[in-house]
């Protein structure tokens, strides 16, 4: 089973990892990626209130499937389920979640980390940040985009 979500409500990362497995004798490794919103500090020291995340319906989804078939391609992966989540959300709050099953582990954490890569780096969401002193929308970050590049610059797989 392959599953990409985006919804506004939390997800059951536990329910989600089970349904992967359920009824299966072949998987041998399940790997579970759960982003959580954190209050960090601002620049001035101002603690983070929430996130709002907003995405352009049926974009998103598309784009997150299209990854997902990549990493279909680049490892022998059994399942795999993908929920990002929109709307306002506050710290400690659960924001995506990436789960692969797969017969072995390796293919089972490195399409997990790809996935997430490439949700850093390519998945149509903006995120606005709520501050007890304002807001201001997140810009990209270097550092996701040196994250993504190496599964292109290596073309590394299984």
């Amino acid at each position: 089973m392959f599953t990409v979500r985006i919804q506004e409500p939390p997800f059951d990362a536990a329910a989600e990892s089970a349904s992967l497995t359920l009824g299966r004798t072949d998987v041998g490794a399940v790997v579970t990626f759960t982003g959580l919103c954190r209050a960090d500090a601002g620049a001035d020291g101002a603690a983070l209130a929430a996130l709002t995340l907003e995405h352009y319906p049926g974009m998103a989804e598309e784009e997150i499937t299209r990854h997902l078939e990549e990493a279909r391609r680049r490892w022998p992966l059994l399942g795999a389920t993908v929920v990002h989540r929109h709307g306002r959300i506050t710290p400690g709050e659960p924001i995506v979640l990436v789960v692969t099953s797969s017969a072995h582990r390796s293919a089972a954490f490195h399409a997990a980390e790809f996935l997430m890569d490439w949700l850093k780096t390519n998945a149509p969401f903006w995120k606005k940040e709520e501050r007890a002193d304002g807001g201001a929308w997140v810009a990209a970050k270097a550092s996701d985009d040196v994250a993504a590049d190496r599964w292109t610059a290596t073309g590394e797989s299984r």
